[in-house]
């Protein structure tokens, strides 16, 4: 099966525009991209790699917006925290496939910040816990049956939801633990880790294969979301990049894989997590994703915004017609 590509959009921080992220929605959608995807914060508190403007629009409302103003481009969120009640976030994307018509990727995943959970009383809550019992719950209201939930978390009955979503909702696992890639193959049908190194994707995407042929089920779909910045050479397009937070964010990762040093810092040990060059070097890094098996790829230009719309052209005319045939996986 062939990688699919999306971009994730401009939708948070100090670059949100509105005219930004229509003209560049429509870019993508011309150009040929599968997807538009967007991030999910309560309370947003950007990563130190991210400046510190908290500007953060609605994902459902921005993708919405953008379905109305594109032709057929899909849709797709990672990822969604489990912040919302489940009947509440299932009739959100049931209604966003019904008004947009379009296909729609949900990603779960359990967030970074605290904060977020304590404001709406739910700090003591396992996080996983919310977002198994969320997916469990979407998937039966999006068949349309009438639903009835009792477990310490939820407990509802006689909730049905129509109309269902115009296209099956694949659910994408985030997070780049062990414990997210089993929950992954437990639950949904695929497993997005975000940003992450290719040692430790590597590592992921074996355990992933082996725990589905355990199981006897086919093989959940795998992603991944680098941090990406195309230039003249590696050098350029680092040089637009906050180095110093980005190697900070790594060292932060508790189950990535570490160099032998047992601490990253250079770029170049962040491999994976980031892609970062000249189109011949963005295309390499996207051939060793699809080597190891990856299904989705979605670029995070965070760091290029101001550039978005060049990054976007050079992306599709330099890149994606060197790798849009499908690669047999290792």
């Amino acid at each position: 099966m062939a990688t699919r590509f999306g971009l994730l959009v401009p939708h948070f921080g100090e670059e949100a525009d509105q005219d930004l992220l229509v003209e560049g929605a429509r870019l993508a959608d011309r150009l040929g991209f599968d997807s538009l995807w967007v991030r999910d914060h309560l309370v947003f508190h950007p990563h130190g790699m991210e400046g510190t403007d908290r500007t953060f629009i609605e994902p459902f409302v921005t993708l919405t917006y953008l379905a109305g103003v594109t032709e057929r481009i899909g849709l797709g969120a990672a990822t969604v925290i489990p912040f919302r009640h489940p009947v509440h976030m299932a009739y959100s994307v049931a209604s966003m496939s019904w008004m947009t018509r379009r296909r729609f990727d949900l990603g779960l995943g359990a967030g970074n910040f605290q904060h977020e959970f304590e404001v709406i009383g739910q700090g003591d809550i396992a996080r996983p816990a919310l977002m198994k019992e969320q997916a469990l719950i979407a998937k039966q209201l999006w068949t349309g049956e009438t639903v009835e939930w009792h477990s310490d978390l939820y407990n509802f009955d006689d909730v049905d939801l129509k109309p269902q979503p115009v296209h099956p909702v694949p659910l994408w696992w985030g997070g780049a633990t062990p414990a997210s890639a089993r929950m992954a193959v437990d639950f949904c049908d695929g497993w997005l880790p975000g940003r992450i190194t290719f040692p430790t994707y590597e590592a992921r995407v074996a355990k992933i294969r082996q725990m589905c042929e355990e199981q006897g089920k086919p093989r959940v779909m795998t992603g991944a979301v680098p941090v990406t910045s195309i230039d003249d050479s590696f050098d350029a397009a680092v040089g637009r990049m906050n180095v110093p937070g980005l190697i900070k964010n790594a060292n932060a990762q508790k189950f990535w894989l570490r160099p032998e040093s047992g601490e990253f810092t250079r770029m170049e040990e962040l491999d994976g997590s980031i892609l970062a060059g000249s189109p011949d070097d963005i295309v390499r890094g996207v051939r060793r994703y699809q080597e190891i098996g990856c299904d989705l790829l979605i670029f995070d230009f965070r760091m290029r915004f101001p550039e978005w719309l060049a990054q976007i052209e050079l992306l599709a005319t330099e890149v994606l017609p060197r790798v849009s045939e499908p690669v047999a996986a290792v």
